[in-house]
């Protein structure tokens, strides 16, 4: 039913192609196989670095990949987050994955967190999975979540709405069935 015309597909160039005219790809309105193909998906970008150079003070927020080998006083949330090691940061980090090479006060939270054998951490890790290398200096707590990236929900969730949604209902039933 359908043909594949070389007129729709990018880079052809014929006699044909100069003499038609561009209305008949264009009429439909419908995008035509060759348009799919163009639009390969976009390449991941590389990791934001912040060399060891550089100091900020304030909050880092990223969907992307960060590498950092400075100094950052503030808190820090991206999808991998690589701390360097002659990189400090004094302040909060949250990660899908978190490689820490050099050191962190504050706390740590993560899918995956991963203290190399450089790596100082003083304070509470709470993670999904954990590893912890050979000569890795931490101090503080570490509490297994299975959602670490959302504070309070995996608790409320599991102790917390249940005793809520059950709470309300009793209390809404009897204040009707005392104005009857």
């Amino acid at each position: 039913m359908f043909s594949k015309s070389k007129i729709n597909e990018p880079g052809s160039k014929s006699a044909d192609e100069s003499h038609a005219s561009p209305a008949p790809s264009t009429s439909t309105g419908a995008p035509s196989a060759s348009d799919y193909k163009t639009s390969a998906p976009k390449a991941k970008p590389p990791a934001s670095t912040l060399s060891a150079d550089l100091h900020i003070t304030g909050n880092i927020k990223t969907s992307g990949d960060i590498q950092v080998e400075g100094t950052v006083e503030g808190d820090i949330r991206a999808h991998l987050l690589t701390i360097g090691e002659s990189a400090t940061i004094k302040g909060e980090v949250t990660a899908d994955d978190v490689v820490v090479n050099g050191r962190i006060v504050g706390r740590v939270r993560g899918l995956k967190v991963r203290l190399t054998s450089t790596a100082r951490v003083e304070g509470d890790i709470i993670h999904k999975t954990i590893a912890i290398e050979s000569g890795a200096h931490f101090e503080g707590s570490v509490q297994r979540q299975d959602d670490p990236l959302n504070p309070g929900r995996s608790g409320a969730k599991q102790t917390g709405n249940p005793a809520a949604a059950a709470a309300p209902q009793p209390a809404a039933a009897a204040p009707k069935s005392n104005a009857s």
